[in-house]
């Protein structure tokens, strides 16, 4: 079935007011407002996060669940996602929920996942996406995601209204701090199948809160980062990095509060690199076979009414 979603709409105005960078061209640190206004940092153009499946740890203090399962190598292994149950981040609730689907990875089949059924990501669940491209506005900025053409639309120098309605993403306000654009997302749906924060499916609930910090970094300011990532996730080699870019890097770091499921604040970090050539169009087609059961009756979005 075709699922309509408004931040169609939005791409089709985009497209004839904002002008974008070529892929791969370094953008420039910061733009300048009006005289005497402050100086807002220039993050706008293409950016791929080339690993799988998961992000990468803070340097230091509570961070993200990774990979029981190890390749002979060291680093997490892609194949079977076994979330470490024992992540004292975790309430006893769900950490049993994270045990659970890594028994079913190790019994040699998967788990049904947003990104494995096509589903809507949900935020920060989202951020596993390799690819990504940032659109400034000057009263919003949007997030376009590689996989299935999933939209964020974040107000800027606004709050969240009293009575937020959930949404797929949750309603996301903005504003910046200097060199860094600060992203505030409340309300993320929880009335949905398959809801989690990350690949080994660690859950939330409507007390979920994520707080957003991009900032340009120095390639050699990045390595440390990308170290850390690098014994934990596999780096794909269908991203299109351009390793050889010297330019800056974007970095996300992440925190997630949900006073339901966690037992403190955990962050995380996402390094982004410059792409080397155009994304491929990449589509994810629902249907019915559940291929981790062999029967057709997977969970496939449907609807009795327009949404809008």
């Amino acid at each position: 079935m075709n699922v309509r979603r408004p931040g169609f709409l939005l791409l089709v105005a985009l497209a004839a007011t904002a002008p974008l960078p070529a892929f791969g061209q370094s953008a420039p640190a910061a733009r300048g407002g009006p005289q005497g206004a402050p100086t807002i940092p220039e993050l706008s153009g293409f950016w791929v996060h080339p690993y799988f499946p998961g992000i990468e740890p803070p340097a230091s203090g509570p961070g993200p669940l990774i990979n029981r399962s190890r390749r002979p190598s060291g680093v997490g292994n892609s194949s079977q996602l076994v979330g470490d149950y024992t992540n004292p981040i975790l309430k006893p609730q769900a950490a049993a929920v994270v045990k659970r689907l890594g028994e079913i990875s190790l019994s040699g089949v998967t788990y049904p996942t947003p990104s494995n059924r096509c589903w809507p990501s949900g935020v920060p669940y989202i951020f596993f996406q390799p690819g990504i491209e940032v659109v400034q506005l000057p009263d919003r900025i949007v997030f376009l995601y590689l996989r299935d053409h999933e939209v964020r639309q974040v107000r800027m120098s606004r709050t969240h209204p009293a009575q937020v309605t959930p949404s797929w993403y949750g309603d996301s306000v903005g504003h910046y701090e200097g060199d860094t654009l600060v992203v505030d997302t409340v309300g993320v749906r929880t009335d949905r199948p398959f809801a989690m924060v990350d690949m080994y499916g660690a859950p939330y609930s409507s007390a979920l809160r994520v707080v957003e910090r991009y900032q340009l970094v120095d390639r050699t300011d990045a390595e440390a980062a990308r170290a850390r990532n690098a014994k934990e996730n596999i780096r794909t080699t269908d991203t299109h990095s351009d390793l050889a870019n010297t330019g800056r890097r974007l970095q996300l770091v992440f925190t997630v509060e949900d006073e339901a499921f966690y037992t403190t604040p955990w962050r995380a970090v996402i390094t982004y690199e410059h792409p080397s050539q155009e994304w491929p169009e990449n589509v994810c087609a629902e249907n019915i076979f559940e291929f981790y059961t062999g029967k057709n009756d997977a969970v496939v979005p449907t609807a009795s009414k327009p949404d809008f």
